[in-house]
């Protein structure tokens, strides 16, 4: 039997999910006053590259809300996933999905299509009554440029990509989850997620036991999905060997940690800013090594089924990575700045 949330966490949710609604309406001045309706006035925002540290609810959306709708007609966004929970602490909550708009003009020095075309995007909010104070806004843009023919990466020889595309949302349609949960359930799905991470990067692939066989893994576009538990072993173990570390921020002792990471029902999520920390000596996203540490801004949806997990939503921020290889992709595109 479910048992009763903390009435923090139900205000928390509802918040998120007015804040949700208002932007399935193309209308700019509706997402701004969700904006100024969500946000604490002086909260601060973090996006990925080119964007990163934003503070203040009006630089928000004249830095990065004005400069979608400015390339963006009709614009307007589908979450598939939100819930909420409380880490060491702090409470929080956690949305994905897509952006949806026809690409009209530039953004980011990416040309328009002049078609339909979608953002992939995460967020995670942390809330201080009934206000988000501190958020992390994980966008995939190299999706949009990949979609775009406007990825200017020349991948690994050798290492073939997996899917690129449109990624969807959960397999059961039960991702929006407004309603109370059983918290008996979201903490077992948190240490299911916590005991799996901390299996990650060892020698013997400890962390198989907590996949399902027909597992899916919804990758970050410069990385690539992968359906089945083998299919991702390929791409995984490649990953990890490209470097001398692969730390992730969920382990004891590392430099990176994660920000937040909880679970509500049969959903989990974590995220880091950065959350991986690894030091390269082997080719990764066509650069060559340098044996330099590169810190990885990471976040993760998981869902489950009955005790193995079934599907993951996986973001990094690739162009932060890159900047710290040398290559600036914004710049190579001609943008000037945010």
């Amino acid at each position: 039997m479910s048992q009763t949330q903390h009435p923090t966490l139900r205000a928390n949710k509802a918040a998120l999910k007015r804040y949700c609604d208002a932007y399935r309406h193309p209308e700019a001045t509706r997402f701004a006053d969700a904006v100024h309706g969500y946000y604490a006035e002086d909260a601060k925002i973090n996006i990925v590259h080119p964007f990163n540290e934003i503070t203040g609810t009006q630089a928000y959306v004249d830095r990065f809300l004005d400069s979608l709708h400015d390339a963006f007609e009709h614009l307007y966004r589908t979450d598939y996933i939100a819930f909420g929970g409380a880490y060491e602490g702090t409470d929080w909550v956690t949305c994905t999905g897509y952006y949806t708009g026809h690409f009209a003009r530039p953004w980011l020095g990416i040309q328009p299509t002049n078609a339909l075309a979608y953002l992939r995007f995460g967020e995670f909010h942390r809330m201080e009554n009934g206000k988000a104070v501190e958020s992390y806004i994980f966008l995939d843009i190299p999706e949009l440029m990949i979609a775009a023919n406007q990825w200017p990466i020349t991948d690994t020889p050798g290492r073939d990509r997996g899917y690129t595309g449109y990624l969807p949302g959960p397999a059961r349609p039960d991702g929006l989850i407004w309603h109370e949960t059983d918290p008996a359930r979201s903490q077992s799905s948190y240490q299911l997620v916590t005991e799996m991470l901390g299996k990650l990067a060892t020698e013997d692939e400890a962390w198989r036991p907590y996949w399902h066989q027909h597992m899916m893994w919804y990758g970050p576009a410069a990385f690539g999905s992968f359906v089945g538990i083998e299919n991702f072993a390929g791409f995984q173990v490649t990953f990890e060997g490209a470097f001398s570390e692969w730390i992730g921020g969920s382990k004891p002792g590392s430099m990176t940690k994660h920000f937040t990471r909880f679970g509500d029902g049969d959903y989990v999520c974590s995220g880091g800013w950065p959350s991986l920390n690894c030091v390269q000596v082997k080719p990764f996203l066509g650069q060559p090594p340098e044996w330099q540490r590169l810190f990885m801004r990471v976040c993760d949806w998981w869902r489950r089924e009955d005790d193995l997990l079934t599907e993951n939503w996986v973001f990094v921020d690739i162009p932060h990575v890159l900047l710290q290889m040398g290559r600036d992709l914004f710049a190579e595109l001609g943008h000037e700045g945010i």
